[in-house]
């Protein structure tokens, strides 16, 4: 064999052995980038659930500390729809929570109260919670609501999951305290009860104070021997009302009457006696308002009634709805009672005073008209340029 084809050999194979020694350097290299690139991979899988588990531990944190923040105004005020807004806004800070309530149990006969945030009203009416079926109290319980699946296409935001709790108070629990979520992927946990638990004991005294304070108030602000608002109420309420309507452009009308002949009726049957005619008169009144109305003694046998959303015409009708109320039938040995009423809806002018004023100089006007009379408060004149139209008046 001669020297050039052993070189020739020779040469091709380390072309064949360099060409080997790229490909699986190469490869190699390949694989490492493959490893590399899993490396990376699972460093960003880790930092990402790290950063997930800083974001979760800083939305506690800053949930926490709203709480904090928000139960430590609790002390701060004993109005209490301004306590139940707090506590609410502390329940809607725990996570995952889209809507909460608040129910307290009224005394026999009475509507409980109810305050909510994030629930329609139909929805607060539904999910109030009032403890266990068998009356046992019980220290939480976790509600989860399943629907069919039809109604999930018609609605998409159906409440998912319930958590409720009793509020604790130093002579028991006053009512409950309920979260709720509209996630499907949401369930309430251990932490989330616990949260909740410290917002009641946290809440329960507060609640507790400015509800006794409300009850408190409303009996001082009744009116011992006819159970209607007093005088003061009437206007303290009046002026809120009046600020109220101008403010949203809003209807208001005022009604004020008194009894006919009640001076002559108290000389005749005693005051004691005629204290009693106008408890029953009272009673007659509250069986013909509405619930929205606020009926009240102003003073002696006279009586103001204010209708929110309601015009002129709504006070009038009301007015002749007392008289039949009260001429229905004999009170004792007085006979049939006759009434005088005026009605005044708000103009843009009034304030407090001046709209019981025009009410009541309407009054003044049924009995100068010979009594047993409504009389409407002069209305606003047609144009600029016209007078003032005179109060109309209904003989009954």
């Amino acid at each position: 064999m001669s020297d050039a084809l052993s070189w020739a050999i020779f040469g091709g194979i380390l072309a064949v052995l360099a060409v080997v020694f790229l490909v699986v350097l190469l490869r190699e290299r390949r694989a490492a980038e493959r490893r590399f690139e899993k490396l990376m991979d699972e460093l960003t899988s880790r930092m990402d659930g790290m950063l997930e588990e800083l974001r979760s531990a800083a939305d506690r944190t800053t949930d926490d500390e709203r709480r904090g923040r928000i139960l430590g105004e609790l002390g701060g005020t004993i109005d209490l729809d301004e306590v139940l807004t707090r506590v609410l806004e502390a329940a809607g800070a725990i996570r995952g929570v889209d809507a909460a309530l608040v129910l307290l149990p009224g005394p026999a006969g009475e509507k409980p109260i109810l305050a909510t945030v994030g629930l329609s009203a139909e929805e607060a009416e539904l999910q109030a919670v009032t403890g266990l079926p068998d009356g046992r109290e019980a220290r939480s319980m976790k509600i989860s609501y399943e629907y069919p699946v039809g109604a999930e296409i018609d609605d998409g935001d159906l409440i998912r999951q319930g958590l409720a709790v009793p509020i604790p108070a130093e002579a028991g629990p006053v009512g409950f305290m309920s979260v709720f979520s509209r996630s499907a992927a949401h369930a309430f946990a251990d932490g989330d009860r616990r949260s909740l638990e410290e917002l009641a004991e946290r809440a329960g005294p507060a609640i507790d104070n400015a509800r006794r304070f409300r009850e408190a108030r409303q009996l001082a602000d009744l009116d011992a021997l006819t159970g209607l608002h007093n005088r003061r109420y009437f206007h303290d309420t009046l002026s809120r009302e009046v600020a109220r309507a101008h403010r949203y452009g809003r209807r208001l009308a005022l009604v004020v009457f008194d009894l006919d002949d009640f001076k002559a009726i108290n000389d005749r049957i005693g005051h004691l006696a005629g204290d009693t005619v106008l408890a029953e008169v009272a009673e007659r009144v509250r069986s013909v308002v509405r619930s929205a109305d606020i009926a009240c003694r102003v003073g002696g046998d006279e009586f103001g009634i204010i209708l929110p959303e309601s015009t002129l015409g709504d006070a009038e009708q009301l007015s002749r709805r007392m008289q039949q109320a009260v001429a229905s039938r004999p009170i004792g040995d007085v006979g049939a009672l006759r009434l005088s009423a005026g009605a005044a809806d708000l103009r843009p002018e009034d304030d407090g005073a001046m709209f019981f004023k025009r009410a009541d100089d309407a009054l003044y006007q049924a009995k100068e008209n010979g009594k047993a009379e409504v009389v409407a408060a002069a209305t606003p004149p047609a144009d600029p340029n016209g007078g003032g139209a005179s109060g109309g008046r209904a003989a009954l």
